[in-house]
């Protein structure tokens, strides 16, 4: 059965079993409860099991023995939500999230996974991608403990990966738009790193220019408060109120709980929940309930029992004392929703207020069926990004056009929201033309068996329409082509090479030398050099 059969199934069984607790909204910088109008704190713990891989990871609300074990200790320390960081949305949920449910437990979901998000240090925002995004929205969007989704998870944690906040304020963009198209009442958000370096402007930056692309709510991970001895103004806390307290959308902590000075004690509850914060901080989530070789865990697993640990019951204590005062939504009226101005590109903050472009999968089918020169089948996707070098190498930017992606400049290729094999398809073809119209045309599409011929077609109206928008360079926009949810998914393994800014050009040293040849050489000879570079591709 396809992934997208699959998910649907979940999404449909999501829809027709639930349990009926109040949902959470969101008015100005606060939840509430949607039927008493109640302010909504968050008294929630990061909830993942350990994964027993780097490869894979556990989803915590598809088992329910291990949800039924587990709930009777987050209710002991007066837990109301719950954040979890991935989950497959093939799988039933339903009896798990009704049970959170009869607990009165909500959750916030992370959209990616530990295995499956936007990477940092090369980002891209493609189809597989999204729609993973979407079949975790139908998943659990109908499910009313479900107060919205992470769009991403510290992706720009120091000023090395400005860049890569681009690519994650796409997704949130896409993902609301999608929670939109599809009537869910689910917030979208972000999860950010506290750098304090680049603090403000990662803030500003998902909460400008647009609300249609700015997240819904805006999480935090502080580990700042540090022992016994820290008090609200040595801790940093003073400044995040400073920083936060005219920000326009639910500010909380995604993860806090600094281990540095153990045991931990957890003294900084008194300031999240009480006078100091209470007007600014929609609460937050202590890390984490299960221990990892990090030790931060509340709890230990051994096997199928729990036992807990000293910062169990530390936690326990303080967060007894957590009785913040609210306001009614009725009597609330937010001052503070104006958007923030967007950070300045500079030698710090490098990402542009110019957004890729959402993921379609039904321009990507017609771009890849209009080739006459694409990837063969049998090529494993580890091998992709020899391929890549290659192309990138010859430093010829009409091959890479349609694909690149620079988020300085925000100039983005129309096809580099594609899948990486289609978008390697597109770089291949485009050398393909070009030695085709040099009549050079006959071994241009074969690198040594990676590449074959095809008989193009432009088949359709709606695929001729788009691909004349696009035009030949792949430079231009398919404006009003809709994006698609949870179709049949393209593998994406392999670098992601094409989500590097042009100006980065992946050149090996057998690259380079190709490269440098190719420049003296054509015609027959140019060919043939190309045959031994194919033959390296293999070895």
């Amino acid at each position: 059965m396809k992934f997208s059969a699959l998910a649907a199934a979940g999404a449909f069984l999501a829809g027709t079993v639930l349990a009926d607790v109040d949902e959470i909204v969101i008015k100005g910088s606060k939840f509430f409860y949607k039927t008493n109008g109640t302010q909504f704190f968050i008294r929630g713990v990061a909830y993942q099991e350990p994964a027993t891989s780097s490869n894979s990871f556990i989803d915590p609300l598809a088992d329910i023995n291990a949800c039924n074990r587990d709930i009777p200790y987050l209710t002991a320390i007066r837990t109301n939500t719950i954040r979890v960081y991935g989950v497959d949305p093939t799988k039933d949920h339903s009896a798990c999230m009704n049970a959170f449910a009869a607990s009165d437990i909500y959750m916030i979901i992370d959209l990616g996974s530990p295995t499956d998000s936007i990477n940092r240090a090369s980002p891209s925002w493609e189809v597989p991608l999204y729609q993973r995004y979407t079949a975790v929205i139908d998943a659990f969007a109908n499910y009313t403990n479900v107060i919205g989704f992470f769009a991403g998870n510290e992706v720009t944690n120091n000023a090395s990966y400005t860049e890569a906040s681009a690519f994650v304020k796409a997704a949130v963009r896409d993902s609301k738009a999608y929670v939109k198209q599809k009537g869910y009442n689910k917030g979208v958000g972000y999860a950010t790193a506290d750098a304090q370096d680049i603090r403000l402007q990662v803030a500003d930056y998902f909460n400008c220019h647009s609300a249609d692309e700015s997240v819904d709510f805006y999480g935090d991970n502080v580990y700042e408060w540090c022992g016994t001895t820290a008090t609200f103004q040595t801790s940093g806390y003073n400044e995040i109120v400073k920083n936060y307290s005219s920000y326009s959308v639910p500010y909380f902590f995604a993860e806090y709980g600094c281990n540095t000075v153990k045991p931990r004690t957890f003294t900084n509850i008194e300031s999240m929940y009480g006078p100091d914060m209470q007007d600014m901080l929609n609460g937050g989530f202590v890390y984490e309930y299960f221990n990892e070789a990090n030790d931060y865990g509340l709890v230990s697993l051994q096997g199928s029992s729990v036992s807990t640990r000293s910062d169990y019951n530390s936690f326990s204590t303080e967060i007894a004392k957590a009785t913040p005062s609210g306001v009614v939504s009725a009597s609330y009226t937010p001052t503070n929703t104006a958007l923030q101005a967007c950070p300045t590109v500079d030698s710090v903050w490098k990402a542009s207020s110019s957004l890729p472009p959402t993921p379609n999968e039904a321009l990507c089918n017609c771009m890849v069926a209009s080739l006459s020169c694409v990837v063969s089948d049998n090529v494993d996707s580890k091998n992709y990004g020899q391929l890549f070098d290659l192309i990138y190498g010859f430093g010829d930017t009409s091959y890479t056009a349609g694909i690149s992606a620079n988020a300085t400049s925000g100039k983005y290729g129309a096809y580099s929201m594609c899948a990486v094999k289609d978008q390697l398809s597109w770089a291949l073809n485009a050398y393909y033309q070009v030695q085709s119209a040099k009549g050079n045309g006959n071994n241009a599409c074969d690198f040594s068996s990676s590449a074959t011929t095809q008989a193009a077609t432009t088949s359709g109206s709606s695929c001729s329409t788009m691909l004349a928008a696009v035009g030949t360079a792949g430079t231009g926009s398919a404006s009003g082509a809709s994006a698609t949810g949870t179709g049949s998914s393209h593998t994406s393994s392999g670098a992601a090479y094409p989500g590097a800014s042009p100006q980065a050009v992946f050149v090996g040293t057998w690259q380079l030398s190709a490269y440098i040849l190719a420049a003296l050489l054509s015609g027959g000879a140019m060919l043939l050099i190309l045959y031994y570079i194919g033959m390296l591709v293999k070895l």
